[in-house]
């Protein structure tokens, strides 16, 4: 089945009265801040709290009677999952849905909620790729069908009706579509009908530092799988693009943003203090690329699309504390203090400055040697702060180490 904009026709009609159709939000914060006009398409705002229904149903309707008396098998970052779970009740089938075991308890709660009895949830290894394959095994083992996560025509096309709602309620008055890619998707299904609508409309991807397969793939004009995946924005940590997805992208896709996960927290809390809404990172990613493309975007009219909110609560300290680090307004360091009385005084009066806070101290227990380390965090109302408090600790005789991004004790801490 070639993939057109009349098959997502079609799933729009198999998705009638199934999914909502999510409302176009104008942003006048970021509208303001760059230029143009900025829309958020509320995907978040399914009963999954996901676009993922939308591909799981298409797919999963337009199996015959014989194969869905089979029963299903998937694998799942978490909202695909619940998109086949959901779809399972919907069409009475009984499915096992793979879920990595890093996954979001928030997320495999939710997937066994939608799916009721009709699901039965295993965890298998640690990212979506290694899940998918025990899924694949599996399927095959008891000859049950295998619901693909992205690289599947049917699925493609039930994503590609976020784009058709986009193009509708704008009425095609739309410069730039931007959407978080993990195994792509969603890009794939609104490339397709929103570059056929009109190709002078682009199409931006955004994916995740160190999870960038897609945009690694299009550089190479080959698939390109890695070696391993940043996890923090769990929704889109794929190490490898699909196949159909690949070669639909590298005909519609404009360019792919790569965004630092320290700046996805810093947009996810910039959005739930602003416009009080949850994202989780994979759903902030296409906003986090607003600034990559601001001098491009001037004067147009742009789409966020908000793909995903299913965050455990749990999750916001982490993603705090990312955003402190990246902004350079929180730092670790170690820091060798003499073995005598009055250095945490003299540290704490003469190096730091009477608006950073300590969040962090663990001090080495005293031994025989001049001096024990201690591991100290500080909080900083913004970046500019952090080098007089250099400049004193080498001044009142400090030695100490900034603990940077990518060391073992980093990763403790962060």
């Amino acid at each position: 089945m070639k993939i057109t904009i009349n098959e997502i026709e079609k799933a729009a009609k198999n998705l009638a009265g199934v999914v909502k159709k999510t409302p176009l939000q104008f942003n006048g914060r970021l509208s303001k801040l760059y230029g143009a006009k900025v829309y958020f398409k509320r995907e978040d705002l399914q009963e999954i709290r996901s676009y993922k229904i939308r591909g799981a149903y298409n797919k999963m309707i337009s199996l015959t009677t014989k194969e869905k008396n089979r029963g299903v098998v998937t694998a799942s970052a978490g909202n695909h999952g619940q998109g086949v779970a959901l779809s399972c009740t919907k069409l009475k089938i009984k499915g096992t849905i793979f879920m990595p075991v890093v996954t979001p308890t928030q997320k495999i709660e939710r997937v066994k909620y939608f799916g009721g009895g009709y699901v039965q949830i295993k965890l298998v290894g640690q990212t979506y790729d290694e899940s998918a394959k025990a899924a694949k095994d599996y399927s095959k083992e008891i000859g049950a069908f295998y619901i693909p996560a992205f690289d599947d025509e049917f699925v493609i096309a039930g994503q590609g009706t976020v784009g058709k709602e986009i193009f509708e309620e704008l009425n095609g008055h739309v410069d730039y579509v931007l959407a978080p890619i993990g195994g792509g998707g969603l890009i794939s299904g609104i490339s397709i009908y929103l570059k056929e609508k009109n190709k002078k409309i682009k199409i931006i991807g955004v994916e995740a530092k160190e999870a960038d397969c897609m945009d690694r793939s299009l550089k190479a004009e080959k698939i390109i799988s890695l070696d391993s995946v940043d996890t923090f924005c769990d929704g889109c940590a794929v190490k490898t693009p699909g196949k159909l997805n690949f070669d639909i992208c590298k005909k519609y896709v404009d360019s792919i943003e790569i965004i630092d996960t320290g700046y996805v927290a810093k947009a996810m809390v910039d959005i739930y203090q602003n416009e009080g809404i949850i994202t989780e990172p994979a759903g902030a990613l296409s906003i986090s690329a607003l600034e990559n493309i601001k001098d491009k975007i001037k004067g147009k009219i742009v789409v966020c699309i908000i793909s995903g909110g299913n965050n455990d609560l749990l999750r916001y300290p982490e993603i705090l504390e990312r955003s402190l680090v990246y902004q350079g307004k929180k730092y670790y360091f170690l820091i060798d203090f003499a073995q005598k009385p009055g250095q945490l005084k003299k540290f704490v009066n003469h190096v730091l400055g009477p608006a950073d806070d300590i969040v962090l101290f663990e001090y080495v227990k005293k031994n025989n040697k001049e001096k024990g380390p201690a591991l100290v965090g500080v909080e900083f109302k913004n970046k500019d702060y952090l080098s007089p408090v250099l400049n004193k600790l080498t001044e009142f005789g400090f030695d100490y180490k900034i603990i940077e991004d990518k060391e073992l004790l980093y990763n403790y801490l962060i």
